[in-house]
């Protein structure tokens, strides 16, 4: 009898490893186009996309204060989420991304626990994030993560709310 893998799996992996470097692009043309088309009726602009990729190398996401993981379905890259710590207790959640035809399939909370996981193994006994208002699913799916939307924790220019979760206890 051959058993079949688990769709699912999440590891850790360098931030300029080939599927990272992809999946952060995916990412960061999802969000920016949501939000030039949100207010502004375009698309990302070519060439500023790929300066505000270049410019975000996601190095705080590396050892040893950070971690990048990059989910898989099937094998294939399907998600990222990343956290670093800010100080000796606290990480923040960074990067939360899921390909959209894989959406729906129980990825995202996977990679949200995991990250939870790879924060308390570098010491952190809470959890922090920011996110947008139009991101309606990312804040839903913190909420039942047991997320509790808190004051504002840093000046993210694009942040409209801000969430913490306790680690321990």
């Amino acid at each position: 009898m051959t058993r079949t893998p688990a769709p699912w799996t999440v590891a850790p992996e360098p931030v300029g490893s080939p599927a990272a470097t992809a999946l952060w692009r995916a990412y960061y043309t999802e969000v920016s186009d949501r939000w030039y088309l949100l207010h502004e009726g375009r698309r990302t602009d070519p060439a500023e996309l790929e300066r505000e990729i270049a410019a975000d190398t996601g190095d705080s996401l590396a050892p040893p204060g950070g971690v990048l993981l990059v989910a898989r379905y099937g094998g294939e890259p399907a998600g990222t989420a990343g956290v670093r710590l800010t100080d000796p207790t606290t990480a923040e959640l960074k990067r939360v991304f899921l390909r959209e035809d894989l959406r729906g399939r129980g990825g995202a909370p996977l990679l949200v626990r995991a990250a939870e996981d790879a924060a308390r193994a570098l010491g952190a006994g809470r959890i922090v994030l920011d996110t947008r208002s139009d991101l309606v699913a990312a804040r839903a799916l913190y909420a039942r993560l047991g997320y509790r939307e808190t004051e504002r924790h840093n000046d993210e220019e694009y942040a409209d709310h801000w969430f913490t979760k306790e680690l321990t206890g």
